[in-house]
């Protein structure tokens, strides 16, 4: 339901579109929603609910309620992916795997705070030095976001080592910033780590869901908000959310640094075409 919810955006009006968007990002609370909360959470007129539904073919809202509780009530293959069933086809599995990835990415849309961001840019902005915080999947999110900002001239590190995150955090000042990521934000390692860091006057942004505890330790607070059991299921679609916001950041920092990041990018390129050419000289001479 949510792959064909996402499949028909392009052909919906601007005002429907945003009732879909509400759907995909919170298709549970959208079950049990009167017509009127529907409405006012989209930014739209009641009528207009009920137009979304007959563009998706039924005859209004509860029908099409109906329809979409019996799609995300579905149980899938435990420990693999909440929407998938053992006697799916690939066909299946790329229509699901990509239809919950377009519906949470536009719900990050929503759920992301534009004040927020411009809040974390400052703050990176104006850092002797970034650390990223992640373990498992997260952790991987925070090697990937330290490629990405080292390159600016940055002093950056990863860790996904507890241990190693509780020491780091002990030696940070509050000329510092920590990025911490996580699905869950209720790791009693990386809450501790955080807690260190922030006695130490380090400034803290933390990518996660905006009910955690973590979320409510943050200095600043990007919301991923995801419909992922990681209890039961390997988390995908919170990765991505997560790289996404990164990604975002990235480029944030990178237009408020202005050409002095320019400058660097071209010399890391320069140095690898560089290196390139020596190699493939030396195998000529060879």
């Amino acid at each position: 339901m949510l792959s064909k919810i996402s499949e028909q955006l392009d052909k919906l009006s601007a005002a429907e579109r945003k009732v879909a968007e509400v759907a995909l990002a919170e298709p549970k609370w959208f079950v049990h929603a009167a017509v009127a909360e529907i409405a006012e959470r989209a930014g739209v007129s009641q009528p207009t609910v009920i137009r979304f539904c007959r563009s998706m073919d039924f005859s209004g809202l509860p029908e099409f309620k109906l329809a979409l509780s019996v799609s995300i009530s579905q149980s899938g293959l435990p420990y693999v992916h909440a929407e998938l069933n053992i006697d799916d086809s690939m066909g299946d599995v790329m229509e699901k795997v990509l239809g919950n990835t377009a519906a949470a990415l536009l719900g990050a849309r929503r759920s992301l705070d534009q004040t927020e961001l411009e809040r974390a840019i400052s703050l990176l902005t104006h850092a002797r030095r970034i650390e990223f915080y992640g373990v498992g999947n997260s952790g991987i999110v925070a090697q990937d976001a330290q490629h990405k900002f080292f390159r600016f001239g940055i002093s950056t590190v990863a860790y996904a080592d507890t241990h190693i995150q509780l020491m780091a955090a002990a030696v940070l000042s509050p000329q510092d910033v920590l990025v911490v990521i996580s699905n869950s934000g209720s790791s009693i390692e990386i809450l501790d780590a955080v807690s260190i860091a922030k006695e130490n006057g380090a400034q803290v942004i933390v990518i996660t869901r905006h009910d955690s505890p973590l979320a409510q330790m943050g200095d600043c607070v990007l919301t991923v908000a995801v419909q992922e059991d990681s209890s039961r299921y390997t988390p995908m679609v919170s990765r991505l959310l997560q790289l996404a916001v990164v990604d975002i950041l990235a480029i944030g920092l990178a237009l408020r640094l202005g050409e002095t990041v320019s400058f660097k990018l071209e010399k890391g390129k320069q140095s690898i075409h560089r290196h390139r050419l020596n190699e493939e000289q030396d195998l000529l001479n060879d």
